[in-house]
């Protein structure tokens, strides 16, 4: 590994004083930190630790960073993939103490490798039409990585490409009455294509990213984890799973359960252990970019263009919001699901930031504590080619040769002055 891998790319909105900023690391296309001012105060709204170099550490795994091939459990064994006739064999490796169980992609996933940095005029992945829309986006950057064929049993030989941008505040309304104000948009935009002619690849990539928008207060307790937060989610069901929390392929209501968020405190009716579902969004929800384009087609698109300026107002997927910040973050994206994780995992002996009132330092016993973040992981339900009835969206998470993979979230940052609440 490189000694750049933890040297940050940093893009920022431009302006004397950013209203937003965002550092990303070479090492797993890692978020080290958010920046968001507002008035007068500066807030970082991602959880982790104050020096990059201990995203190593076991306390820090799955700590923002993408997750892939294949995020989130998948059986161990082997299975065999076929799509758009082409057949390729997936052996699934166990990397947890459940035999039963791969997680994220295996032993050494896309979050534990380092990218390339690329110019977005110089990525393969995005239409020339394509590359005019980035230009037109104030910060944006291009993460790269080839994954070969066999890597962590998968087939095919994967290139990936990921933007990552920052969008000025859009012609969003307004209320100045209550003291509100669009700071701006991050973007993630995920591509990927097998080199080979002849292979199919599972593929389900995801930002693994903890959010606290109160950490930054550095308050009481109550600002030390999410259950204060308010969570919207669009969303009908959850995937049922067993007991090594894999896919049964069932769905399960979540009316009148505490997995119906629609603008309730999380910590309302919480769960021993915390959030872990993944929740299936209710199918009425658009999916306003395709997330399989045939190569071919690809020249002659611009679905940047469709997700930065979309031809139709859409509600947000999912909304965090918290009262005691004026902060509110609103999700969009192409996915299907999203995987809610409140932290129940993490350690004290973990860094807490300096900004969130810690040391910094790991094993100083001052680091989060379990429930510290709200991890919103947009992709496809568990195991889709296996589970077709748990995807609504009736994709199967397979990639076959002459196919592009594209994924995109798009998170909208808003203040609201807490006095006007």
């Amino acid at each position: 590994m490189s000694s750049t891998a933890f040297t940050p790319v940093v893009l920022a909105l431009p302006s004397l004083t950013p209203s937003l900023a965002i550092e990303v690391l070479p090492y797993g296309v890692t978020v080290h930190k958010i920046y968001v001012q507002a008035d007068g105060k500066t807030h970082d709204l991602l959880v982790g630790p104050e020096n990059a170099n201990d995203f190593l550490s076991e306390y820090h795994k799955y700590h923002n960073n993408i997750i892939g091939r294949y995020t989130n459990r998948v059986p161990v064994g082997e299975h065999t993939v076929e799509r758009n006739g082409f057949t390729s064999q997936f052996v699934a490796q166990g990397n947890q103490k459940d035999p039963k169980v791969s997680l994220h992609g295996g032993p050494k996933g896309f979050d534990d490798v380092e990218w390339d940095v690329v110019h977005p005029s110089q990525a393969t992945l995005f239409s020339d039409e394509e590359k005019v829309s980035i230009g037109a986006i104030p910060s944006s950057v291009v993460f790269s990585h080839t994954s070969p064929d066999g890597d962590q049993g998968f087939p095919g030989t994967l290139y990936t490409e990921v933007l990552v941008g920052l969008l000025n505040p859009g012609q969003a309304e307004v209320d100045n009455s209550k003291g509100e104000f669009h700071l701006g948009s991050i973007l993630f935009v995920y591509r990927a294509k097998l080199l080979e002619e002849d292979k199919v690849t599972p593929i389900n990539l995801t930002q693994h990213w903890g959010f606290n928008l109160e950490a930054s207060l550095q308050g009481d307790e109550s600002t030390h984890d999410v259950k204060g937060h308010k969570l919207t989610l669009k969303a009908g069901h959850t995937v049922d799973r067993d007991a090594s929390s894999l896919s049964t392929g069932k769905l399960l209501a979540v009316q009148d359960t505490p997995h119906q968020h629609a603008s309730k405190q999380i910590g309302d009716k919480y769960p021993e252990s915390g959030y872990d579902e993944f929740y299936v969004f209710e199918k009425s929800a658009p999916a306003p970019v395709p997330a399989r384009v045939p190569l071919s087609d690809l020249s002659k698109t611009d679905l940047i263009q469709d997700i930065v300026h979309p031809k139709e107002t859409k509600d947000a997927l999912v909304e965090l919001a918290s009262d005691k910040s004026g902060l509110k973050l609103s999700f969009f994206s192409n996915q299907s699901g999203v995987q809610f994780y409140s932290g129940g995992f993490i350690q004290p002996e973990s860094a807490r930031k300096k900004i969130h009132g810690g040391s910094g330092e790991l094993k100083k016993g001052d680091g989060y504590k379990a429930g510290a973040a709200a991890f919103l992981e947009f992709h496809e339900p568990l195991a889709a080619w296996l589970n077709p009835a748990t995807s609504l969206s009736a994709n199967d998470t397979l990639l076959s040769s002459g196919e592009l993979y594209n994924n995109f979230v798009k998170v909208d940052v808003t203040y609201t002055n807490p006095g006007a609440l």
